[in-house]
C-alpha cells in the first residue's frame, strides 16, 4: 500500500469511528447527562465551543479558520513529503495522518453540526433537523466530549497550605476521540520522531528561501 492510501485509510477510519461516536452521544443523551462505566471512566456528554479538552481560548468563527487553515497546511505538508523522491517513514506519516484526522473530525463538529442538530439541553435530547433549522450557523457549531477519566478523585489534606481541603480531580478534562488522535499522533512524533521533524523543518526552510 503505497504512503497516500495508507494516510487516507487512516483519516478515514478515524473520521469514521468519531463521528459515530458523536452522533450517537448528541442524539441519545442529555447535555451533561453522565454514564458510569467505571470508578475512574465516564460517558460524560458535554459540548465546548472552544479546543481539544474543552479549552477556550479564541473566538469561535477565528477558531474555526484557524482549525481550517491548519487542516491545509498539513494536507499540503503531508502531499508534498509523500510524492518527493525520498521515503519518509511510514510511521511518521501515521503521526501526522492521526493529527489530520482528529482535526478534521473536530471541525466536522463547528462546521456542519450547528446546521443539521438541535440544541442539547439538560431536559432534551438533540434530533436531526432539516438544513439551516439547527442551533447554530455555519462555522459555528459546538464540539461534543464526551470521554471522561476521573482517575484520581479525593480532597487535598487539611494541612496543605493554599488548596488544603479543596477537590482535587486528576485528569478532569473532557474530551472525544479526535482529541484522543490528535494528543496520540503529536506525543508519539515528539517521542519517536522529533529528530525527523526537526530535518524536515529545517529542509522546508532552505529550500523556501
Amino acid at each position: 500500500m503505497s504512503q497516500g492510501r495508507m494516510a487516507a485509510l487512516i483519516v478515514f477510519v478515524v473520521l469514521l469511528i468519531d463521528q459515530i461516536i458523536k452522533i450517537c452521544v448528541k442524539t441519545n443523551m442529555y447535555l451533561y447527562q453522565k454514564i458510569h462505566v467505571t470508578d475512574w471512566f465516564y460517558i460524560y456528554f458535554t459540548e465546548n465551543n472552544g479546543m481539544a479538552f474543552g479549552l477556550e481560548i479564541m473566538h469561535k468563527l477565528f477558531l474555526t479558520l484557524f482549525r481550517i487553515a491548519a487542516v491545509i497546511l498539513i494536507i499540503w505538508y503531508m502531499h508534498r513529503i509523500v510524492n518527493q523522491k525520498s521515503r519518509v517513514k511510514n510511521g511518521y506519516i501515521v503521526c501526522l495522518s492521526m493529527i489530520l484526522a482528529g482535526a478534521l473530525g473536530n471541525i466536522i463538529d463547528c462546521v456542519f453540526y450547528g446546521e443539521i442538530f438541535s440544541i442539547s439541553t439538560t431536559s432534551q435530547v438533540a434530533t436531526w433537523v432539516p438544513l439551516g433549522e439547527g442551533y447554530a450557523e455555519w462555522l459555528h457549531g459546538r464540539v461534543v466530549d464526551m470521554f471522561y477519566f476521573p482517575i484520581i478523585d479525593t480532597y487535598w489534606p487539611d494541612w496543605m497550605p493554599f488548596v488544603g481541603g479543596e477537590h482535587f480531580i486528576f485528569f478532569s478534562p473532557i474530551f472525544n476521540f479526535a482529541d484522543a488522535s490528535i494528543s496520540c499522533g503529536i506525543i508519539a512524533l515528539l517521542i519517536f520522531y522529533s529528530g525527523y521533524l526537526n530535518k524536515e523543518t529545517r529542509h522546508t526552510a532552505k529550500h523556501s528561501k
